[in-house]
């Protein structure tokens, strides 16, 4: 197995590799650069901070901080070439089709990318230091970050601990917390984490299913299946690494009944200490009495027909698969979050309506497996679609020695949970609503879509 620790390890040597080259080439390094060019202390580091700096920074994931010109200048040869090629900052959406406006959108835009690729092809000049921003403040570890808006989380739930040995198999914990609710409430925002930072090193993912005893059923429900999520509580959260949580859009949000529970499935995996942690779920509720009209509901939408058992893809071979999901409610999709493992190479998001229309809602061509990117659509973009709407995921497996990432083309690979078997599915919110409702958003979309598009001319 090839942890995740150990890929992105492994890209740092590639990295120390190229990047060394570049400094030795370096006078000038500290000149202003010629009129017009770009300078680190002016256009560069705004970028970093903006777009980078989440990650690197020191103590955390990223193989090298980029905080200062003395910490980015001996990588800018590995920051053009991630850069150009889009690998970095991690966004993995196919920006030729499907929706393109996101509220947590951090790719780069052309304009920041030529920036960049300019400074270093000048030999990457740090620039006057007045010039300098200040340095970006973020959010510490241990705080919660929807604090600032709503208070401290109403409801904390913490996994019981778990110790992970310095070297060990991996681990699918799965330990069962009772949320302690006396009385229904609603949910507008949850947040999830590993407790500590050190828990990061360890926790590859989370997941927090809500076990509630559902009106209208004779057992409690904790199913992740879309086909049986439309109905029910669904998967309360999921935690991987760039996620922080989500903001329920307004007048919707997540319902938790008295005597629930969450059922976690946290994977977890050995990094060379011994370290011990647990995953923790801050919720903000909705102020009592305050109820939203619409219901959130976040499932998984597999992408293997069949059955997500049914992945089988030959040695040195290529596999693709897809699955439909019915949607037995109007409704709005809310995200988009593909799933898979070392063999992913592409996941595709389509909805084909009741009158026989087909629409590409996503594409993500570049999957990488060391990202668990969500792709939360804007407000006015996020795509709303009538009951019966067929849901289609398609995804795509690379098990040739041309995938970078395949630790064994020779191997024949099936469903598992360990990082070197594969899956295939997407996690998807989808907030529904009654058939009046869903066409009266379609109408006001079209409202708001009529008064921003310029007249002809």
């Amino acid at each position: 197995m090839k942890p995740k620790w150990l890929l992105v390890g492994v890209l740092a040597v590639v990295i120390v590799a190229t990047g060394r080259t570049v400094a030795a080439a370096g006078a000038g390094g500290n000149d202003s650069g010629a009129a017009g060019t770009p300078t680190f202390t002016k256009d560069v580091a705004p970028i970093l901070q903006d777009k980078c700096q989440a990650c690197h920074r020191e103590g955390y994931m990223a193989p090298m901080s980029l905080v200062t010109y003395e910490d980015a200048r001996p990588w800018v040869k590995a920051i053009k070439s991630r850069v150009a090629s889009r690998q970095m900052p991690p966004w993995h959406i196919d920006k030729t089709v499907g929706i393109q406006r996101f509220k947590n959108d951090r790719s780069l835009t052309d304009d920041q990318i030529d920036t960049i690729v300019r400074w270093v092809d000048a030999g990457a000049p740090k620039g006057d230091p007045k010039d300098m921003p200040p340095p970006k403040q973020f959010a510490r570890d241990d705080v919660w970050g929807f604090a600032e808006m709503f208070g401290p989380p109403d409801l904390i739930i913490k996994s019981t601990p778990y110790t992970v040995p310095a070297v060990a198999q991996d681990a699918w914990y799965k330990p069962v917390v009772e949320t302690g609710l006396t009385e229904r409430r609603w949910v507008r925002a949850i947040e999830i984490h590993p407790s500590t930072v050190k828990g990061r090193k360890i926790t590859h993912h989370a997941l927090a299913r809500l076990l509630q005893d559902e009106p209208g059923s004779r057992e409690l429900r904790a199913s992740s299946a879309a086909d049986d999520d439309q109905t029910s509580a669904g998967l309360f959260m999921e935690w991987a690494v760039g996620k922080q949580g989500e903001i329920m859009r307004p007048n919707s949000g997540k319902l938790m009944l008295p005597g629930s529970k969450i059922v976690w499935d946290i994977h977890y995996h050995a990094v060379g200490d011994d370290i011990t942690d647990s995953v923790e779920l801050g919720i903000y509720f909705y102020p009592k009495g305050q109820e939203p009209k619409y219901r959130q509901v976040l499932a998984l939408y597999s992408s293997i027909a069949g059955g997500s058992r049914n992945i089988d893809i030959p040695p040195n071979s290529t596999f693709v698969s897809q699955a439909f999901h019915v949607m037995k409610q109007s409704g709005r999709i809310e995200n988009f979050q593909p799933h898979m493992h070392l063999r992913g190479k592409g996941m595709a998001l389509e909805a084909i309506t009741p009158d026989g229309k087909t629409e590409v809602v996503s594409y993500v061509s570049d999957y990488n497996f060391n990202w668990h990117v969500n792709y939360v659509y804007d407000d006015d973009a996020a795509p709303l679609f009538p009951k019966g709407t067929i849901l289609k995921v398609t995804s795509w497996y690379d098990n040739t020695a041309s995938n970078r990432n395949n630790p064994d083309p020779n191997q024949w690979v099936g469903y598992g949970d360990r990082t070197v078997d594969e899956m295939g599915h997407a996690w998807i919110n989808v907030t529904y609503m009654p058939d009046e409702d869903y066409l009266s958003e379609v109408a006001k979309r079209k409202a708001q879509q009529r008064a921003t598009t310029p007249p002809p001319q």
